[in-house]
């Protein structure tokens, strides 16, 4: 069944219209580099895996601290500088950048959407919140933790620099289309891997500390009872407190999942009134290295982090 999601999504893919940039060639550096700035994490990572090998293109990262989320995140001036220095700007989209749209706006460089295409769950975890009205604000854009729309934001990003260098989106036989099948090989692989030890489950139900898993938890056949994403000045309620423990108890789950670089508090104080065990997830939102295999290093530590913590 999910090859012939995957198959869907590249099909998508080969579909991709450029997002904002008029599908013109943007103006190449003086030295005839063509520099790309990647906004987060695993557009880099998406990005890096594309272009690998290709010559005359630089990727570099917009967000290189240890992040959660971008909710209260501000541009600072080697930002600044960093947009106005690029050729192009990949960006996972979503609404996750909204904090770049004044920059965008006077931006002259081609912008690539990776949300193109992408199917978007509505948000979860921010009950009672208040996050604003704007339409953007009511979609999870955490969709990179789904590995068929990870294949599919790499699919956007190879045909949009195809479109942007050689003038045609559709073509098969560019050097970013290559790299973007050599990358794709991996995380199908991978994905086969990841779903025949998750089938050996029989404990499927997650309560996480971060709404960035849905995504995830979709693509790997589990379910997500509860998620909560805690940040300064909105932590987890009494009665939402009071739910996580009785679904603990209701579903007789042994653990509880945060997010690496988010808040743990709470879980800890379920964890002593329940007796669960708390197991960190990551959502790669920071880290080393470039190209496709961090991310599916990462995703594998989930995988194992939830075969240990459930079975």
């Amino acid at each position: 069944m999910k090859k012939h999601v995957l198959a869907a999504i590249l099909a998508a893919a080969l579909l991709f219209s450029l997002s904002g940039c008029g599908g013109s060639a943007p103006a190449k550096q003086e030295d005839g580099t063509l520099r790309i700035l990647a906004t987060t994490y695993p557009v880099y990572l998406f990005t890096t895996a594309v272009t690998d090998g290709v010559e005359g293109v630089e990727v570099t990262r917009l967000i290189t601290g240890e992040v959660s989320c971008l909710h209260d995140y501000t541009l600072s001036v080697n930002d600044m500088k960093a947009i106005e220095a690029a050729d192009v700007i990949v960006m996972n989209g979503a609404g996750l950048e909204d904090f770049m749209a004044d920059a965008l706006a006077a931006s002259k460089a081609a912008v690539i959407d990776c949300s193109e295409g992408i199917e978007l769950l509505p948000t979860r975890g921010h009950e009672g919140q208040d996050h604003g009205e704007e339409e953007g604000d009511h979609y999870d854009p955490h969709f990179w933790m789904n590995p068929y729309y990870a294949v599919q934001m790499m699919g956007n990003i190879s045909m949009a620099l195809e479109s942007l260098t050689h003038g045609d989106s559709q073509t098969e036989h560019g050097e970013y289309h290559t790299t973007f099948l050599a990358a794709k090989d991996k995380v199908t692989y991978a994905v086969q891997r990841w779903d025949e030890a998750l089938s050996t489950l029989t404990n499927r139900n997650l309560i996480t500390f971060h709404d960035g898993f849905q995504y995830f938890t979709r693509s790997s056949g589990l379910t997500l009872l509860k998620a909560i994403e805690e940040e300064e000045g909105a932590e987890a309620s009494a009665a939402e407190i009071k739910e996580i423990v009785a679904l603990i108890k209701k579903y007789d789950i042994p653990a509880i999942f945060t997010e690496v670089n988010g808040s743990d508090s709470t879980a800890r104080a379920i964890a002593r009134e329940t007796g669960v065990a708390v197991h960190p997830l990551d959502l790669i939102m920071s880290g080393d290295g470039t190209g496709i295999q961090p991310y599916i290093d990462a995703m594998n530590t989930n995988i194992n982090t939830i075969l240990e913590a459930l079975q």
